[in-house]
């Protein structure tokens, strides 16, 4: 049986270096997939999780419950944020950086879901005829969402590249799960509404 994040956290509290290794390997490559959407580059992203396991290793005796993972996120969103605020600019969502997804340089789209709100839908597909366009979609994308504000930016990344559930975000974030829901609809209408041609499918 697989150790549990709550008995890792404990052992680590106790001095077992390879408890906290073994947070590391879980939830390493989530960390960084999300910071590199949270910030301009790669050198950057890793500095922010250096400073989110610094600070998950300072804050360990603090973690109560059993939902380490949300708990991870919002430490990681808090240092995500902070170097935004003192950056005083958004930073780049690089769509091209590898975010836990199987092709590192995905097409991005919207289209409805079935409340009539417009969602993000990446397609991996590689078709060689289609690397022109695929480019550019990209390109209009990373514009677009550049200009979200960051909560908005953390909520669509959290929402869709992680896939944590809207009451997962709403941890993260320290807000309501309505809050959520508007600031993810709010994301995808500002995307519906400067990526027309990349929407225009979404009727």
């Amino acid at each position: 049986m697989e150790t549990t994040d709550k008995s890792l956290i404990d052992a680590h509290l106790q001095g077992d270096k390879m408890a906290f290794a073994e947070l590391l390997r879980r939830y390493g490559d989530s960390i960084l997939g999300y910071l590199m959407a949270m910030s301009p580059n790669r050198e950057q992203a890793e500095d922010l999780f250096q400073e989110t396991f610094k600070r998950v290793h300072e804050k360990a005796a603090t973690f109560r419950g059993t939902q380490f993972k949300s708990w991870l996120f919002t430490i990681a969103t808090r240092v995500a944020i902070d170097s935004l605020r003192k950056r005083k600019r958004l930073s780049v969502i690089s769509l091209n950086q590898k975010l836990d997804c199987a092709d590192s340089n995905p097409r991005v789209f919207l289209s409805e879901d079935r409340s009539g709100g417009a969602v993000v839908i990446a397609d991996n597909s590689c078709e060689p005829s289609q690397e022109a366009i695929r480019a550019e979609q990209n390109k209009q994308v990373r514009q677009a969402i550049e200009l979200l504000p960051a909560k908005q930016r953390a909520t669509l990344v959290l929402a869709y590249y992680q896939q944590l559930s809207y009451p997962q975000v709403a941890e993260v974030l320290g807000c309501s799960i309505g809050t959520v829901k508007t600031q993810m609809y709010r994301a995808l209408r500002t995307l519906a509404q400067r990526l027309p041609d990349i929407s225009g499918g979404a009727k």
